[in-house]
């Protein structure tokens, strides 16, 4: 999976090209912290002093790569994935470099922050599904299609201050066989058409 990146936030990490590798590096050990803490504005005043910069140019810089980092690792995407992402920034070698160092040193810290921040979302857990099928009726002569039926049960965990909880709740689905394989049928070439070297390059081309 590829990132699509926007104007805005091109123009946002653009600042780091005018900056030394160590400071980019610095900057995002402050956006892990902003992450965990909220931001702060006297920190932004201290790196624009020491870098003779704005500094609406160094806040805007810090959350465009807290924003690089914090999607690329909710998204969990790879290391090639990564790169190609940020090929479209245009920076040099050594400053992508700089940023996959970040990205694979802080993407477990990142997703467990995130996770502590987000509230919890329903989980797969079981499924269950049977096939129905009517043999013969009085109004029907001819045999009735079969209908797939399908129960997912999904877990939502509970976190208290005394103890933790699961919660469960389920999804009854129902099909006919022949639109469940189109489905998987149609799933299967998108996933295998979005790894092509032809759909890398409308991702990052995209606006």
């Amino acid at each position: 999976m590829l990132l699509v990146l926007s104007e805005d936030h091109k123009e946002h990490l653009s600042f780091l090209q005018k900056v030394d590798a160590s400071v980019v590096a610095e900057f995002g050990h402050i956006a892990l912290e902003f992450l965990r803490k909220g931001t702060s504005p006297k920190i932004y005043e201290g790196a624009a002093r020491k870098l003779s910069f704005p500094v609406e140019m160094v806040q805007c810089g810090v959350e465009g790569l807290m924003f690089l980092m914090t999607e690329s690792s909710r998204h969990k995407i790879s290391e090639v994935d990564f790169m190609d992402s940020v090929l479209v920034l245009g920076f040099e070698e050594e400053l992508n470099h700089t940023l996959l160092q970040l990205y694979l040193q802080h993407h477990t810290q990142i997703r467990s922050t995130l996770s502590q921040l987000l509230p919890p979302q329903p989980t797969y857990h079981n499924l269950e599904w049977r096939l129905d099928v009517q043999l013969a009726s009085r109004s029907v002569r001819q045999q009735v299609i079969p209908m797939v039926s399908m129960r997912l049960l999904l877990t939502q965990s509970c976190d208290s201050s005394s103890s933790t909880s699961t919660d469960y709740n389920s999804r009854v689905l129902q099909t006919d066989p022949s639109t469940l394989l189109y489905l998987i049928s149609t799933l299967e070439t998108a996933l295998a058409a979005m790894k092509t070297s032809h759909s890398r390059r409308i991702l990052r081309n995209i606006k």
